[in-house]
């Protein structure tokens, strides 16, 4: 299990124009060879925007787009004609595949956090494809087949425990509280990579809420 503290991700984003940004991998200017993906994941930003602030359109091709909101609410729209607001607790999942165009918003007025996760796909190319799923509840795993991963939400009381998914590759992000994962005890942002899992379990040390990608 490699464990990656929510203050080593490399900054990035305009905090000028209202953006800021918290990458778990290598990403942009902050190139690193050994930091490149774990399992079909290569991104993992956090990024938070101001009211007002956002992403202007620019392209995504070959990619599993999911994005979770922590607060706030997202203004998504694409070159395919879709256009939506994104809240807490809502998944949403843009597949690129041969090409398309989108913005990402806060269009309201209070601050906008929410994160994004990218896939590699088995297969490039296709079409482009769109999903938003409302209110996703804790017994029901979010499918992407295109990159073989299953991602798990996990709310915890605390002293609540849950199993971590056997697999390959298990991606553990902790959004909201404490946890304690294996021998290791993480709070918000913190993330564990976990290769070939078998038999691991979070303990809740105050209430919680996990994102716990299963991966081949």
């Amino acid at each position: 299990m490699d464990v990656r503290r929510a203050g080593e991700r490399s900054p990035g984003g305009d905090p000028a124009g209202g953006i800021e940004s918290f990458h778990a991998f290598s990403f942009g200017a902050h190139y690193d060879p050994d930091n490149l993906r774990f399992g079909a994941m290569i991104a993992c930003n956090e990024e938070r925007l101001a009211p007002g602030a956002g992403f202007d359109e620019h392209p995504h091709s070959h990619t599993e787009i999911v994005t979770w909101v922590v607060e706030g609410e997202l203004t998504h729209r694409d070159s395919a004609g879709h256009e939506t607001k994104v809240r807490a607790g809502d998944v949403q999942r843009l597949s690129s595949a041969g090409g398309v165009r989108h913005v990402e918003r806060n269009d309201g007025d209070r601050p906008l956090t929410f994160l994004q996760m990218w896939l590699a796909p088995r297969e490039p190319g296709g079409d482009p494809a769109y999903e938003i799923v409302r209110g996703i509840a804790d017994s029901t795993p979010y499918a992407v087949p295109e990159a073989a991963a299953l991602l798990h939400v996990r709310r915890l009381a605390a002293g609540e425990r849950t199993a971590v998914p056997d697999g390959a590759h298990v991606y553990v992000h902790v959004v909201r509280g404490e946890v304690r994962l294996g021998g290791a005890e993480l709070s918000v942002g913190d993330a564990a990579r976990i290769t070939d899992a078998e038999d691991v379990e979070a303990v809740a040390l105050t209430r919680a809420e996990l994102l716990v990608w299963e991966m081949a």
